[in-house]
């Protein structure tokens, strides 16, 4: 794992000690490291969301049949034993 050195004023860096402090983390590390995954997942989330939102303003739906399904499900299964 590296290290990274961040600066933070004053305030902020009281209120990381006050959530250390409050006994939801062990070091600011835990803190930063936490924070960093909230960002992720926030921002996977948005992502899905967009894709969705693009997904629905895309047309009309049509319905699948089972040569639709066995083509994904082929599609699928040549990607997995490409990797």
């Amino acid at each position: 794992m590296k290290t990274m050195n961040i600066s933070l004023p004053e305030t902020l860096r009281d209120y990381v000690d006050e959530q250390i402090e409050a006994g939801g983390y062990g070091t600011v590390s835990e803190y930063i490291r936490d924070l960093i995954r909230q960002d992720q997942r926030r921002k996977a989330k948005a992502r899905v969301e967009a894709l969705l939102l693009e997904g629905l303003d895309s047309g009309e739906a049509t319905p699948m049949t089972e040569a639709d399904w066995t083509a994904i499900r082929q599609t699928v299964q040549e990607r997995i034993r490409q990797k």
